[in-house]
């Protein structure tokens, strides 16, 4: 046994000497994971004898830079609760500036939108835009069973089983169109680049995409952009310096009205483009 005060010490002292940041805040995470307490109760009773060994055992992991989101088994986006773990892409902040895109570019939240969500991993984005648009349909698709299993548990939890459906398979082969709206955020990172300690442990597929990190994008464009109505939209998000290799593949699709949209950092994060409206529709059956 010891107190409160001395385990978030222990721990703070376990993560900062392996280089993580916050490292005091991520402690009383960790604590509070383990036993219950949260931080303002390790505050109101600092001296409050503890058991030791689970809030220890989740530190070390932390330390061996298992990301927060896999240890504590959930993950924020868009102000939602997300179920998360191994085996599945942990939703980023800078994953927000798609949904903030597509609220900009369709105003209307009543509009009853056919979407879909390639890659849907946690369905985050899927189930967020379900969210926000409550006449909406959509459709989340991935090739991995442990990321839908995920998606799965997170649509029942936001009440959304009548107006999600998942899928299993390679972007767009396995559904038919015409939809509103195509969302994705595929794996966009170059087989030489490297992927820091945390992103060790998220699943490759999720984030690995040839060696300039554009084959998904190669793979899916041009079936997103025949699959759309006229006047639909593709948004993806995209990784760093990328921007203009993406345009050039949703130029090469037809789309119009190309858009990038900037995150927080100032980097471009999203690009959006819309099938011209003089053209009809097919529909994709892979």
């Amino acid at each position: 046994m010891t107190t409160l005060a001395a385990l978030v010490q222990e721990i703070a002292a376990l993560l900062r000497a392996a280089g993580i940041e916050n490292a005091r805040a991520e402690a009383r995470l960790l604590v509070e994971a383990a036993t219950g307490l949260d931080r303002t109760a390790q505050l109101r009773s600092p001296d409050q004898p503890v058991e030791a060994s689970g809030a220890l055992a989740l530190a070390k992991r932390r330390a061996a830079r298992e990301p927060m989101a896999y240890i504590l088994g959930r993950r924020e986006f868009w102000g939602r609760d997300f179920a998360v773990g191994p085996g599945v892409l942990v939703p980023r902040p800078e994953t927000e500036t798609l949904v903030e895109a597509v609220l900009e570019a369709l105003p209307d939240r009543q509009a009853p939108l056919r979407l879909v969500d390639l890659g849907t991993g946690t369905g985050c984005l899927l189930l967020t835009l379900l969210g926000l648009y409550p006449k909406a349909r959509g459709v989340g698709v991935d090739r991995s069973p442990v990321a839908l299993r995920y998606a799965a548990t997170n649509r029942a939890a936001h009440g959304l089983e009548r107006r999600a459906a998942l899928v299993q398979g390679d972007w767009l082969e396995a559904l038919a169109g015409p939809f509103d709206l195509v969302i994705a955020n595929p794996p966009y990172i170059g087989t030489a680049e490297l992927r820091d300690p945390e992103t060790g442990h998220e699943p490759a597929m999720a984030l690995i995409a040839g060696d300039d990190g554009l084959d998904a994008y190669r793979a899916f464009v041009g079936p997103a952009a025949r699959a759309l109505v006229p006047g639909g939209m593709l948004a993806v998000e995209i990784g760093a310096a990328q921007a203009a290799a993406v345009r050039g593949l949703f130029v090469a699709a037809g789309l119009v009205d190309l858009r990038e949209r900037a995150d927080l950092a100032g980097l471009a994060r999203i690009v959006t483009g819309r099938r011209a409206s003089g053209l009809s529709p097919e529909r994709s059956s892979g």
